[in-house]
């Protein structure tokens, strides 16, 4: 069998993952991502002068991530040994990758997005440039044919000679949404092996098998954000710049008042602190006047789109093409028709009104299951 470069967060999933991978008889090195938010330096804010500079994670030393002991720390302690005590109960090599440098670039993408006025979508990122970017450097190092991760996700051959990336078998745990990503070229030495279980399949493997792991929690944060407050994490990292402003209605009309457009995102309800007769939600913010504008759920109707940094996973159709389109993780996917623009942009209109629509948040184009590709919202 193969040599496979598997990513282990700790969670349950990519620790059943490498007891799958191991029972087909594959030859399983396990990898745990550090991203070794520890002190504070400089991170760069566009626009930011030196005395207006603000503090992100420490960077590596070297350019490139390098193999650590696991036993050396880690800022996910935590999660770290619960990935070292499955590979020790599984017999695996397991190793630390210090990504600290890419996982600073990783933060002034986040904080930027939100200084712009968009909604960053991080865990996308880090599957582009990490998972399905630095560990195939590694998979080649050590002459791995394969990366896997514990991603719900399947990959079936398709007519091109390359597998197709198609949903997970379990609607609800689904994650393809974020995975759009991956260069096409990759997608033959991909293994996701949970994508075939449900979770409450893969979490009886594991209390079987003896994983102290089986009833871990699914995380739901943003590894590097403390608490899961984005707010106060933009804050910290934006120096002297302020964002606050005015909030208005549809007209124009001054409603109240803001203390960053950090808080905000389309589509956002609660947490407005105005009292209106009837529901209100962000329709738009404005970078450039610091304004959070908000209306009824119709003024978030949305026909269309237009994106860029489209990665197509199939060859994209010359002509305008029916699918379903998804603009949120959380979201289902809603009918439209796609048309390739110039360079690496594309527009999707809507067959019926889309609520919610963010830039900055990915659409991602699908045929029945499978992923055509995507791109992010302008």
């Amino acid at each position: 069998m193969a040599r496979v470069l598997l990513a282990m967060s700790g969670g349950v999933d990519s620790s059943v993952s490498a007891y799958l991978l191991r029972e087909q008889g594959h030859e399983v090195i396990g990898v745990f991502m550090r991203h070794g938010m520890h002190s504070p330096v400089t991170c760069s804010l566009p626009g930011n002068t030196p005395g207006a500079q603000a503090t992100a994670s420490q960077s590596a030393a070297n350019a490139l991530p390098v193999l650590r002991s696991p036993r050396q720390g880690c800022c996910s302690a935590a999660d770290a040994e619960d990935a070292r005590r499955v590979a020790e109960r599984l017999d695996i090599p397991f190793y630390v990758l210090n990504f600290e440098e890419e996982f600073r670039e990783i933060i002034d993408y986040f904080v930027n997005e939100y200084l712009a006025a968009r909604t960053p979508n991080p865990c996308v990122v880090c599957n582009n440039r990490l998972k399905f970017g630095r560990l195939f450097q590694y998979a080649d190092t050590l002459g791995a044919e394969f990366v896997a991760t514990g991603h719900y996700a399947r990959l079936i051959p398709a007519e091109d000679g390359l597998p197709g990336l198609f949903c997970g078998r379990d609607p609800t745990k689904d994650q393809s949404y974020v995975l759009f990503g991956i260069r096409r070229e990759y997608l033959g030495r991909l293994l996701f092996p949970v994508g075939d279980y449900t979770k409450q399949e893969i979490r009886n493997i594991a209390a079987k098998i003896g994983l102290r792991v089986a009833d871990k929690p699914d995380s739901q944060e943003i590894c590097f954000v403390p608490n899961q407050d984005h707010a106060a994490f933009v804050r910290q990292f934006r120096g002297e710049r302020s964002t606050a402003g005015e909030i208005v209605d549809t007209q124009g009309h001054v409603v109240g008042y803001h203390d960053g457009l950090e808080r905000f995102t389309i589509g956002q309800r609660k947490g407005l602190r105005i009292a209106f007769g009837e529901p209100r939600y962000v329709v738009r913010l404005e970078a450039d006047t610091r304004r959070v504008v908000v209306g009824t759920r119709e003024d978030l109707a949305r026909w269309e789109l237009t994106a860029s940094g489209a990665n197509w996973l199939v060859e994209p159709p010359a002509e305008p093409f029916p699918c379903t389109v998804k603009i949120r993780y959380r979201t289902k996917a809603v009918p439209a028709t796609v048309t390739i623009l110039e360079g690496d942009r594309f527009r999707v209109q809507f067959h019926e009104p889309c609520y919610g629509v963010a830039p900055g948040q990915a659409a991602v184009c699908y045929q029945g299951e499978r992923v055509l590709g995507g791109g992010w919202i302008d």
